[in-house]
């Protein structure tokens, strides 16, 4: 394993520093100058020339490449142009609204999807089998903000048992208000992430119901059960694994989108306001953040992947 380790950090090392670059270049492509963000409306050329000078955008983009990559390799994300904030603390304090957004979510998608998936692979034969295949592939049609305006609709303006939106301003200091006003964008996430997991399991399941070891084994004399859970589930989740890792990173970036229709302050809110007043060094830190995150949660997964399954092991030894 340490050889693939190390081979796989160096992998993720590059990565990242590619998704940099591209960042970095996209993000200079976009109209509009972050100089007029810091002037009133009828600036001069002149006044215009010393904004950019005061930024560092009247500089050549490999010169301000190299120095973004130089501050972010001493986790200096820059300042806000608009609030002159650090962009690190700044991130570092959304991430109390984000990150138990998305583990919540996420935790709640793997509950619902995993044993709904088994069953519909189980019962592939009866009519609910495909019911459950047929809601699932209607779930993953189905856009995130969509969900989150319907339970809206539903829990907060109709029935009134929620609220629409928004979050405690003294933060997780009151547990049961912020606890009350993450359950619907929670539950927004779960669900559209659920769907698309739901199928995954299943297909992995019929994988394995179908091996000719596991017909051996209920051939001795074991259960369907007991057969699929002695012989079967370790190979089932290998697969599973990698589509968990991923859908983990889908959940962090889907949880950044919905915390905007919620009016959450975590990073979705953040990124959003950035873009709007072109402050590049805001919108860097943020999809840095979420880019490195994803990048990481692949890596874990890769390497779960390989300690679960030791073909995988070999195959990497080999």
């Amino acid at each position: 394993m340490i050889p693939y380790l190390l081979r796989r950090t160096a992998i993720l090392i590059g990565s990242l520093v590619l998704a940099a670059v591209a960042l970095f270049v996209l993000l200079r492509l976009l109209p509009g100058d972050p100089a007029n963000a810091l002037l009133p409306v009828g600036a001069t050329a002149e006044q215009i020339e010393a904004a950019r000078q005061a930024l560092g955008t009247d500089t050549p983009l490999p010169t301000q490449f190299l120095t973004w990559l130089a501050d972010v390799a001493t986790l200096d994300l820059g300042q806000s142009l608009i609030s002159t904030l650090p962009v690190g603390p700044e991130i570092a304090a959304r991430l109390p609204v984000t990150v138990p957004l998305t583990l919540a979510a996420f935790v709640l998608a793997v509950l619902v999807a995993v044993p709904v998936g088994v069953f519909a692979a189980a019962r592939a034969d009866r009519w609910y089998g495909p019911v459950i295949n047929a809601v699932a592939q209607f779930g993953i049609a189905v856009p995130a903000f969509w969900v989150g305006l319907l339970l809206i609709t539903t829990f907060a303006l109709r029935l009134q048992v929620l609220p629409a939106g928004g979050f405690p301003p003294d933060g997780w200091a009151s547990p049961d208000l912020a606890i009350e006003a993450l359950i619907l964008p929670v539950v927004t996430v779960a669900l559209v992430m659920s769907a698309s997991l739901i199928r995954y399991v299943r297909a992995a399941t019929l994988d394995v119901l179908d091996a000719d070891y596991l017909r051996t084994a209920r051939a001795l004399g074991e259960s369907p059960a007991e057969a699929f859970r002695r012989h079967g589930l370790r190979n089932a989740s290998v697969p599973v694994i990698a589509v968990l890792a991923m859908e983990l990173a889908t959940t962090f970036l889907g949880a950044v989108v919905v915390e905007s229709v919620f009016a959450l302050p975590g990073l979705g809110g953040m990124l959003t306001k950035g873009i709007s007043q072109h402050d590049y060094p805001v919108i860097q830190g943020v999809m840095l953040v979420s880019t490195a995150t994803v990048l990481l949660v692949g890596f874990a997964g890769d390497v779960v992947q390989r300690l679960v399954d030791p073909r995988l092991r070999q195959r990497a030894a080999s």
